[in-house]
This record gives C-alpha cells, sequence and structure tokens, in this order.
C-alpha cells in the first residue's frame, strides 16, 4: 500500500464514522433499549445492511472463494440457499418474535419453556461467541487483511506480528465503536460498508474476467464457460467434502434456518427495527443479497482457477487474485471495505453477547433492581471487559492444529439443531415441556459428539439432517405426554411495536425463491456445467 492507499484508507473510515454519528444522534444510548437495540429506530434498509455486514467477514471472502477455487461453484449453497431460510424470516419468525415484543431469542425460550432452559441457550450464545467466533473473526480477518495488502512487507514485521497488530487495532476499533453508540451507530455504518463491499466485491469479478480474456471482459467470460465447466456445477456430489446435494433439502437447510431464524446476532439487528414492515423489508433486502453473493464469494475462486491453474494453496487463491487485478490506486478504499467487514462482524457478536449477558443475568440475577439506565452502563463496562478478552484470546488461534480450528467452526454444532427444534414447536405447540427440551439439548450433545468419533468420515450437514429431526421429535413427544406449560394463551403477549406485516412481504419473497431455483438450474449439467 502506498502512501495515497493509507490516507484514502484512513479518510474512508473516518467519513463513515462521521456519517453514522450524525444519523444516530437523536437515539437516547443511555437507556437499555437505545443501547442494545437502537431504540428499535432502524428502517428496513439498515436493518438489511447491517444484517449482511454482521454476517459477511472475510472468512467468507477469502474462505469460499478458496473453496470454489478447488470444488467449484457447489460452495454457493452456503449463500444462495441462504435466502430461502431468510424469507422464512420475514414470512414466519419474525412476526412470532414481534408478536411476543421479545428482545432476545432467549426471551422466547423463557416465555414457551422456562427461566432454566432460557439461560442454557443464553450460556451457549455467549460461550461460542466469545471463545469461537469472534476470536477466529479477527485473528482470520487480520490474517487475510495482511495477505490481501502486505502490511509485513510494507512495515517490515514478521508476519505474525503484522497479524498481531491488525488484529488489536480492528478490536480496539469495534470496542470503542460499540461503546460510544451502541446497535444503531454500527448499523449506520453498516449500511455503508454493506454498499462497499458489493461494489467492490463485484469489481473484483469484473477486472478478474478482464484479466483472464487479456483485456476483454466478454473473452475472459468465453473463457470460463469454456475451459473449465465442471466447476460451474453447484450440485456436489453425493460424497462431496464442500456440500453433497442432498444436504441442500436436509442438513444445510436446517443450519441455514438455524443461523438466519434463531441466532442472537442475526435476530438483534431485525428487532431493532422500528416496526414489522421495517424488519421484513431488511430480511427480503438480505435474501435478494445473499444470492448476489455468489458473484463475488464464490465466482471468483473459479476464475482464480483459470487464470493460476491449480499450484495455489486454497485460502490464498482470493489473495492471488486481487494483488493481480486490482490498481494500485484503488487499494485504500478496498482495504477500508474489509476492514469494515471484519469489524462489523465482530461487533454483531461482541453487541450479542453484551445484549444476552446484560439481560438475562445482569437485570434478573446480578442487580434485580437496576434501572434501564444502569443496564447500559453495565452492557457498556461488559462491551470492553469482553472485547478486550476477544482481543487477547485472538492471537492465540494461529497455536491451535488446523483440525481444531475446524472443529471450532463446527461448534455450534453442538446446540443449533437442538434450538431450533426447540423454538419451531414453541411456535406451533400450545403444549411445551422443559424436560423435553433439556433431554434434547443432552440427547443432541452426546450423539453428535460421538459422531465425531465413530463416523468421523461422515458430513457433518448429513449428521444434523438426522439429529435435528430426532431432536423435534422427542421435544414433541414430551411436550404432548408430559408438558409443563398446557394451552398457552398465545394472544396474551402484547408488541412493543406496530405488527402489521408489510403488504409486498409474500410476492417479495415468492420472487426469491423462484431466483434461487433458477440460480441451481442455470449453475447445473443443464446449462453451464455441461
Amino acid at each position: 500500500m502506498n502512501l495515497f492507499s493509507i490516507i484514502s484508507f484512513i479518510l474512508v473510515l473516518v467519513f463513515i464514522y462521521i456519517y453514522a454519528f450524525f444519523r444516530t444522534r437523536s437515539i437516547d444510548k443511555k437507556s437499555s433499549e437505545g443501547y442494545f437495540l437502537g431504540g428499535r429506530s432502524l428502517v428496513g434498509a439498515t436493518v438489511g445492511m447491517t444484517i449482511i455486514m454482521t454476517n459477511l467477514s472475510t472468512e467468507q471472502l477469502v474462505g469460499q472463494n478458496g473453496q470454489s477455487y478447488v470444488a467449484g461453484m457447489e460452495v454457493m449453497a452456503w449463500e444462495v440457499t441462504s435466502s430461502v431460510a431468510i424469507v422464512l424470516l420475514a414470512w414466519v419468525f419474525l412476526p412470532k418474535y414481534f408478536k411476543y415484543g421479545v428482545n432476545t431469542i432467549s426471551d422466547f425460550i423463557e416465555i414457551r419453556y422456562d427461566t432454566f432452559t432460557k439461560r442454557i441457550v443464553s450460556i451457549l450464545f455467549i460461550f461460542t461467541y466469545i471463545v469461537s467466533f469472534m476470536p477466529v473473526v479477527l485473528y482470520s480477518g487480520a490474517l487475510i487483511f495482511n495477505d490481501l495488502f502486505g502490511l509485513d512487507q510494507y512495515l517490515g514485521i514478521s508476519r505474525t506480528t503484522a497479524v498481531v497488530i491488525i488484529s488489536t487495532i480492528i478490536g480496539l476499533v469495534g470496542v470503542i465503536y460499540l461503546f460510544v453508540g451502541g446497535l444503531s451507530l454500527i448499523a449506520h455504518s453498516d449500511s455503508i460498508y454493506a454498499v462497499g463491499l458489493l461494489l467492490g466485491g463485484m469489481t473484483i469479478t469484473v477486472l478478474a474476467l478482464i484479466a483472464l480474456g487479456e483485456n476483454s471482459f466478454f473473452t475472459g467470460l468465453d473463457k470460463l464457460l469454456a475451459n473449465t465447466p465442471e466447476k460451474l456445477n453447484a450440485w456436489g456430489a453425493v460424497d462431496s467434502a464442500m456440500v453433497p446435494w442432498p444436504t441442500l433439502f436436509l442438513g444445510m437447510f436446517f443450519n441455514n434456518l438455524y443461523f438466519w431464524c434463531t441466532n442472537q446476532m442475526i435476530v438483534q439487528k431485525a428487532l431493532a427495527a422500528k416496526n414489522l414492515k421495517e424488519a421484513q423489508k431488511g430480511a427480503i433486502f438480505v435474501g435478494f443479497f445473499k444470492i448476489s453473493g455468489l458473484f463475488f464469494l464464490v465466482l471468483p475462486g473459479v476464475i482464480a482457477y483459470n487464470i493460476f491453474g491449480d499450484g495455489i494453496q486454497m485460502d490464498l487463491a482470493y489473495p492471488a487474485l486481487v494483488a493481480e487485478v486490482l490498481p494500485n490506486w484503488a487499494a485504500g478504499l478496498f482495504g477500508a471495505v474489509v476492514f469494515g467487514a471484519i469489524m462489523s462482524s465482530f461487533v454483531g457478536a461482541l453487541s450479542a453477547t453484551v445484549t444476552l449477558f446484560s439481560l438475562d443475568f445482569y437485570k434478573p440475577v446480578i442487580n434485580k433492581q437496576a434501572t434501564n439506565r444502569q443496564i447500559a452502563l453495565a452492557g457498556r463496562v461488559l462491551t470492553i471487559i469482553i472485547g478486550i478478552m476477544v482481543i487477547v484470546i485472538a492471537p492465540f488461534i494461529s497455536l491451535f492444529p488446523q483440525g481444531l480450528f475446524a472443529v471450532l467452526q463446527e461448534f455450534n454444532g453442538l446446540y443449533s439443531m437442538p434450538l431450533l427444534a426447540i423454538i419451531v414447536v414453541g411456535f406451533y405447540s400450545k403444549k411445551t415441556s422443559a424436560l423435553g427440551a433439556k433431554i434434547a439439548f443432552i440427547f443432541h450433545i452426546v450423539l453428535y459428539a460421538l459422531s465425531k468419533v465413530v463416523i468421523p468420515d461422515i458430513h457433518y450437514l448429513y449428521v444434523w439432517s438426522v439429529l435435528f429431526l430426532a431432536d423435534l421429535a422427542i421435544i414433541y413427544f414430551y411436550s404432548q405426554k408430559r408438558p409443563e406449560k398446557d394451552d398457552f394463551q398465545f394472544e396474551k403477549y402484547q408488541s412493543k411495536v406496530d405488527i402489521t406485516p408489510w403488504k409486498h412481504v409474500r410476492w417479495t419473497g415468492l420472487v426469491i425463491l423462484v431466483i434461487v431455483v433458477a440460480s441451481y438450474v442455470v449453475f447445473s449439467p443443464l446449462v453451464l456445467a455441461k
């Protein structure tokens, strides 16, 4: 990075902060609702953008393009099929959450089951975010940032030192952001970063095709279609190590439902909307965006294979492509977008962690008489404490064996499926059983752990396919046979905001579903993968 790149990098970050600061001046961030939920003031576009940036990080930008470099377009399942779950978020889950006026996913679990089950879920979320998700986002994000822009070479230091410095800076900036402005400041910053990520990612794809075509976009496209049609097949083999095609309808679908419909750090952003209509608009926006992700999160990996051949390490394919096609003057702009992507994922999880601890433990357990302002103050203190903990933990990810790193990535499989089953039963059954929920958790954790030992070669998405159905059966059985809460009055709970649905939510969701199906037809042996 040259001097111009560094200056442009800093100016973009400062501009986005100033923009977000002025957009959020009217929100009372000293109240718990203002700090944790942005005063329930977000409109649809902002909700959509901040969910996108909470989800997207450099792990996906580099990791999925690296996977497609090896396996081809089957990797697009992580992006495109997410849109199906996001449509269900808009159609089914958000109306339920808003109807009950909950602040967290665990609030809903307490309403339908009991406080102990609620706290089990909260602890699992908090533990996962602190030990696995946030440190991995910071460390791997810093690693990739350094690979993309070569800061170790620019500063004349070792790669490890550069990564520690970068992860520390990103973490501290994220902590300051959340401490100063709460969720609303991050949400409005994300609305700019998301646009930049989309434009920057698409630009890399276009420039890569031009490079492949030796200065001709259409020649590059012709070469891509003619040279590697097998890599344009989105239907992975039954025994694929990436995404076996049967799991699209089972394990992948269940995982998407968990992540997009029951994951606190995602749902919290939708609950910050001013009403149900705006939340649904935001969800539909995310649904369209996730489909577009195949063009900058997956396709560049296939293009990189066409340019470089198969001699590059998987995770270096995208950095090599960026170094090959990105003009020097644009490095600072793209760097700011990548920086924002890492920070947004980190802060999204940090905000969810602080919210869960403050509302589920500080208020009901530690300080039962706490006012809204005291809860918000406790949240700010926790932001600093937890943020520093994660910054300290992040560099130690480098000491983990590669296999353990992969296990950390799959850690949420210990609780994601029973959590989804608990919520689905809670939505539709007047009878629920807290005992059944606990038994399902124990059953799932034991069998999932055993699967790693007994059938380690079976893809975990196949394992999730079976376990989710078993978890659902256990919870439903106990809810019907041994319910602790019988004949639940769904009308008892009142929403805190207007719950009038968005009048276009049905047909826009159907459009998304049609595009998802069309994408899988296009990227199949029927069309492009001949």
